[in-house]
């Protein structure tokens, strides 16, 4: 049982503000927004350099018009047309002074305004990381959801509301990307998109001798030598005088009859595949396999029989005076670890109000290093977030006060609100909110204690993707605006509960928008009292 509620979706579109330096823009929808303003800022500046340009060729083309007709008649009778003292007298005015304003006015700069506009604007724009971390996130979103190349270069993505594809151009880059990072199973997978997007007679400046030179070695380094050949083969019928393909023929050709050699001494080729194929699936771990298939929705499902412990109701925080008269809907996520979610819990209003106070501040999501126990970035965490005080906005202490209210939580000794938004296929890969045994300082500079529970807010519906999944137990909880969800890290004896392990699957489709509260021990001793045993 659910309550329903029709959610509006709220797009920004801010203008890049002076102040922004580069900031990995693909880390964060966000502020990849303020580029959509910035890049039709300057084609406004192009179309005026092209009017411009226009105008100086109009002028140049009626100059040259004017002077075809005057020199056509002077070259048939050069002695008669000079001849007459006006024409002698505009000859040497021609050449001493128009043709150097003719000149003066074809060397003309007509682009300083788009220029000093680009001069000013490409300090803000993405670079080589930003490309590079948009490429990898497109592979990411290509292997959690289970996409093939053809899928995603047609744009054929649930939810889309601009439909958009890739050239082939723009699949040889990203298994150009792939091939840097020595991924060769997406390079084969985006070269051959490629091969086949030209092979179907897409116009692309892409080249297919280029793309058949990675393709052929990726392939290779995966083991497949025949194929490795076949493609080597194409590439030579393209260009027989290519010095590295027909270098890696004749290797080929050497490993080739190595094998067969190896084959008729009776060495076991397959047993010797078969074991590294094992090694592989043994490096494959386990929690991955379900996070990706929680994320797509698979995976383990609760029993009828759980599910119909789960319930919804209206709440009052436990008789709280503010909500005695007004309770708040919610329903249970999950029974173990017990997931709750809030409904209708913050505005639309306070939404845009918590975005407007957090985006100036976004910043690259750090994680707490547990050798260092610095924070840092780390590419399991695609996103941006920033930290917003209760005393700067009445917003915002009205929202840690509704957290109070509802969770019985001191939020006295509780972080800041932090403010999320993720990415082009924006993760956190599966992670505790709580520090561990082995980490005993991680909060030891706040001295408030271990985080005892989570509140996450979602402050936007995403199209596709984008679920908190807790691999542990096989639950998916799927973002819907307006609405929070809360638990416990830790059991009321003070152990960590980890099952409460959890994660935020990839963005395929959408802008993910979040804001969380982490509650403390210290302040909880009488709210929420210990236990004597560690396993209560």
């Amino acid at each position: 049982m659910a309550f329903n509620k029709i959610w509006c979706t709220v797009a920004l579109g801010l203008l890049l503000p002076v102040s922004y330096a580069h900031t990995d823009f693909f880390t964060s929808i966000g502020h990849m927004t303020d580029l959509i303003n910035t890049e039709k800022d300057l084609v406004v500046s192009l179309k005026d350099y092209i009017k411009a340009e226009e105008s100086k060729l109009e002028q140049i083309k009626k100059w040259a018009e004017k002077l075809d007709q005057l020199t056509d008649t002077a070259t048939k009778d050069p002695e008669g047309f000079l001849g007459h003292p006006v024409n002698a007298f505009k000859l040497m005015k021609r050449l001493n002074t128009e043709w150097g304003e003719l000149e003066s006015l074809v060397l003309k700069d007509m682009s300083d305004g788009f220029i000093s506009n680009m001069t000013i604007q490409r300090q803000f724009f993405p670079n080589d990381e930003d490309q590079t971390g948009a490429a990898k996130a497109l592979l990411r979103l290509q292997d959690t959801y289970n996409l093939d190349t053809d899928t995603l270069s047609r744009g054929n993505l649930p939810g889309v509301k601009h439909k958009s594809f890739l050239t082939a151009e723009d699949c040889f880059e990203l298994g150009k990307i792939a091939y840097t990072e020595a991924d060769y199973y997406h390079t084969e997978l985006w070269m051959e998109q490629a091969l086949k997007q030209l092979d179907e007679g897409e116009v692309s400046s892409a080249d297919k001798v280029y793309i058949l030179d990675y393709l052929s070695y990726a392939v290779y380094q995966q083991g497949d030598l025949a194929k490795a050949m076949m493609l080597t083969k194409r590439l030579l019928e393209l260009d027989p005088e290519h010095q590295r393909a027909n270098g890696n023929m004749k290797y080929f050709e050497y490993i080739m009859a190595k094998e067969k050699e190896a084959n008729k001494s009776g060495t076991d080729t397959e047993d010797q595949v078969e074991k590294e194929t094992e090694v592989k699936k043994k490096d494959y771990l386990p929690e991955r396999r379900k996070y990706e298939m929680l994320c797509r929705g698979e995976g383990l499902k609760m029993t009828p029989r759980r599910q119909k412990r789960l319930f919804c109701r209206y709440y009052d925080g436990n008789r709280n005076p503010r909500y005695i008269l007004g309770p708040v809907k919610q329903e249970d996520e999950w029974d173990k670890p017990r997931i709750v979610r809030f409904l209708d819990i913050i505005s639309d209003e306070e939404i845009e109000t918590v975005k407007e106070l957090a985006k100036p501040r976004l910043s690259r999501a750090t994680v707490h290093d547990p050798e260092t126990g610095k924070l840092t970035t780390a590419h399991y965490r695609v996103s941006k977030s920033a930290w917003l005080s209760g005393y700067e906005s009445p917003v915002v202490s009205r929202i840690n006060t509704r957290i109070q209210d509802l969770t019985g939580l001191d939020v006295s000794t509780a972080e800041e609100l932090q403010v999320a938004n993720y990415g082009v296929g924006g993760q956190y890969e599966p992670h505790f909110d709580f520090a561990r045994k082995d980490e005993p300082d991680a909060f030891k500079e706040l001295g408030t204690g271990n985080r005892i529970a989570t509140w996450l807010f979602y402050m936007s519906d995403v199209s596709a993707g984008g679920a908190t999944v807790f691999p542990e137990v096989g639950a998916s909880v799927w973002p819907r605006k307006g609405t929070a969800v809360f638990w416990y890290n830790l059991f009321p004896s003070g152990e960590g509960d980890y099952s409460t392990r959890h994660a935020a699957c990839p963005v395929l489709v959408g802008n993910k928008w979040v804001s969380n509260k982490w509650l403390h021990e210290r302040g909880q001793e009488f709210r929420r009292p210990c236990t004597l045993s560690e396993l209560e």
